[in-house]
């Protein structure tokens, strides 16, 4: 690397676009975003998805991993630029970083990337999520999604961005391994029924706890925002209804719990048949 591969200020340009990543309209703008950290960064790089550019500061790798994925990006093709302690620290979104920032493309998909993957599906296994506000949520919910292999996650009516880095965090790269579909509520619909996917919906109302449907057949769990939970247009439409027994005074869990519940009973009914 030349000398010009080190960066030691916040006024290079470089690092002033990596700071203006963090806002949504910058995002949008450039179709970018910013993936930090090594496990999300070596989810990124086992998909295929593209990393432009890579900022390190080898004193805060964690381990001794870092080398042979940041020769692999390399060979790539990705750029990469070498960061000071103190800066690094500054462009980091996290307490404590571990060295590694990641400049990639966006990832779009649509309901017609979707049919694809639901067209090779005995019993499509999909999870709807409205209107989420929360990033650490979305991200919570992709996770959870990665750990029982589903189909895809439709983010209808976005509130929150899912190229947010507090998403990417908190679903441990696993934005890469679900295929994450955007989309209105009104087309999802239409969607879904053409497909025959049918739709659950969880509500303090239903008769039927989660456990004691069937959810083995094709299926799109719908789950709703933190504070209001479903719109009256999905719970109108849900096929199924259900509930989560609450034993105590709480009358709900948070959203990213509840769909984790829904999905692990999704996922016990299919094994065993």
């Amino acid at each position: 690397m030349d000398g010009d591969s080190h960066l030691t200020s916040l006024q290079n340009p470089r690092i002033k676009q990596l700071v203006k990543l963090r806002d949504r309209s910058a995002r949008d703008e450039t179709n970018q975003f910013l993936i930090e950290g090594y496990r999300e960064l070596l989810r990124a790089s086992d998909q295929q998805h593209p990393i432009d550019t890579l900022f390190i500061c080898p004193e805060l790798f964690l381990g001794t991993n870092e080398q042979s994925l940041i020769q692999k990006l390399v060979n790539r093709g990705t750029k990469l630029w070498t960061c000071t302690a103190p800066l690094f620290h500054k462009i980091s979104y996290r307490d404590r970083p571990d060295g590694l920032i990641g400049l990639a493309p966006q990832i779009h998909r649509n309901l017609a990337d979707l049919q694809a993957i639901v067209a090779k599906k005995a019993a499509p296994f999909l999870v709807v999520a409205e209107a989420i506000e929360k990033p650490g949520n979305l991200g919570t919910i992709l996770r959870s999604s990665d750990a029982v292999g589903l189909d895809g996650l439709i983010v209808c009516d976005r509130c929150t961005d899912i190229h947010n880095p507090n998403v990417v965090r908190a679903s441990v790269g696993t934005l890469f391994t679900v295929p994450v579909i955007e989309a209105e509520g009104e087309e999802t619909l239409q969607w879904l029924r053409k497909q025959n996917i049918a739709i659950v919906a969880a509500t303090p109302s239903a008769k039927a706890e989660f456990t004691e449907v069937d959810l083995s057949g094709p299926v799109a769990i719908a789950v709703g925002t933190e504070q209001l939970g479903l719109s009256e247009r999905w719970m109108s439409q849900a096929d199924i209804q259900v509930r989560i027994p609450m034993n105590g005074v709480a009358d709900s869990l948070n959203v990213a719990m509840a769909t984790t519940l829904l999905l692990y009973e999704a996922l016990r009914q299919r094994k065993a048949h």
